[in-house]
């Protein structure tokens, strides 16, 4: 399979064909993230509480599966353009071993951690036991999630979008058809309530990898994943983290985000901490678009830098940051219009209902201008330069918004930390756009 498309083809095209099938998946994943929100919720609210706290930690695994996967991504990408098959090889095979090894790792550190963690943010027992009863399972399934991401990028690096998009597809839609089963207990299955919730995503997740196996098995991409290329490529594992870890701790930001906002959020009262969760709920079911399109970008900008094709790497990047915008327009015209019954779809309290339509037309203004740093971010990643990404990513999720939110707090109360978010993708995008300038500039030289 030749990738010689990825720098032949018209871009905007080419870049929309990389990017729907993502668009689509991550959309269904995003959806099932809301479904699963929804059965959990029927449990109780004590058990919507738990799911938020849990999250942060949830998405941690989920960032450093990914992140680690965009190191994958980048290397395979950049061989290829630049016609070093062997090293591409030596890049996904050694990533996948790495995968697994980070997977393990995860499963015992965070199902270890989870009772003291959950402590942190609440005394309610009731809410801890919840937790840790979700953790278990979910967290279980740590070697499959790495294991299943990383593929992802393999067959992204490469150009081929269809399968992650069928697999994942697959996955979920198996997810959102075993919740009400598992949990309410239907037919021959007995009640599970939260774990099973938990146990439904572990079989969504190793269904998802299952695909990716059978696929690559049957319809063999360019890319090898052999025994043989463990050994050699000097210094190539080392570019691997120095990509992917940038891009994981990218990604495990917004974790560290949530745990300080739910601080601030929860001396309150615990409903804005509720409001929070659900707010990021919908923030994946919002931003997964623009991420599609970022994940659609990144392997052609990476293809075309290793192939020194520098003018159309700055066309594919103002080309996606027009596509992100229209998603990000979007977006910010259904929080405006429709806040209250967004929330709606996770509590029927009204107190709740009220506060989180508050937070949604606050916190969407700052939706369109995100645009610059979510592309930015991405654009640098497919580059292979994680630590200016770092730099942004640091600004949107820590260095800004943290501290701002804890002033405006004490000035508004809840609705400051809401300000916290518009105010900061303004600041974080004008840092964005200079740090990919300086970024490109240096690259070209």
């Amino acid at each position: 399979m030749q990738q010689t498309f990825m720098k032949e083809k018209p871009i905007l095209p080419l870049l929309a064909s990389m990017s729907l099938p993502m668009v689509i998946s991550m959309l269904v994943n995003s959806l099932y993230n809301i479904v699963d929100s929804f059965f959990v919720a029927q449990i109780s609210e004590d058990a919507m509480t738990a799911l938020s706290l849990v999250y942060p930690v949830q998405n941690f695994i989920n960032a450093a599966a990914i992140g680690f996967g965009v190191g994958i991504n980048a290397v395979i990408a950049y061989y290829l353009g630049a016609g070093d098959e062997r090293c591409a090889n030596t890049a996904a095979t050694r990533g996948m071993a790495l995968s697994a090894l980070h997977g393990a790792v995860a499963a015992v550190v965070c199902i270890a951690v989870m009772p003291a963690f959950l402590r942190l943010f609440t005394a309610d027992e009731t809410v801890i036991d919840l937790g840790v009863r979700y953790a278990r399972i979910a967290f279980a399934f740590g070697v499959i999630i790495m294991l299943g991401l990383a593929f992802e990028k393999i067959f992204q690096a490469v150009g081929s979008m269809k399968t992650p998009m069928i697999s994942l597809l697959c996955g979920c839609v198996a997810n959102i058809v075993l919740d009400p089963v598992l949990i309410f207990g239907l037919g021959p299955f007995p009640a599970m309530g939260i774990e099973g919730a938990a146990l439904a995503t572990g079989i969504g997740q190793t269904l998802t990898l299952a695909i990716y196996l059978v696929v690559y098995r049957l319809r063999p991409i360019r890319v090898r994943i052999s025994r043989q290329y463990l050994a050699g490529g000097d210094g190539l594992t080392g570019r691997l983290y120095a990509i992917g870890v940038p891009a994981v701790l990218n990604l495990a930001l917004p974790s560290l985000l949530i745990s300080a906002l739910n601080a601030i959020l929860a001396a309150y009262a615990q409903l804005y901490v509720v409001v929070l969760g659900v707010y990021y709920k919908l923030q994946t079911f919002l931003y997964l678009p623009a991420s599609g399109v970022v994940q659609g970008m990144r392997p052609l900008i990476g293809y075309n830098y290793g192939a020194g094709e520098h003018k159309r790497v700055s066309r594919i990047y103002w080309t996606a940051m027009a596509m992100c915008g229209v998603v990000m327009a979007v977006g910010t015209a259904i929080c405006l219009t429709v806040p209250d019954r967004l929330i709606a779809l996770f509590t029927e309290n009204p107190q709740t209902i009220a506060a989180g339509a508050t937070a949604l037309r606050i916190i969407s203004a700052g939706f369109l201008v995100s645009t610059v740093s979510v592309v930015s971010s991405g654009a640098l990643e497919g580059l292979g330069k994680g630590m200016p990404s770092l730099v942004i990513s640091l600004c949107r999720y820590t260095v800004v918004i943290i501290p701002l939110a804890w002033a405006l707090s004490r000035l508004w109360g809840a609705d400051g930390v809401w300000h916290a978010f518009w105010i900061t993708e303004a600041v974080t995008a004008a840092v964005a756009y200079l740090v990919y300038r300086r970024a490109v500039r240096t690259g070209a030289k």
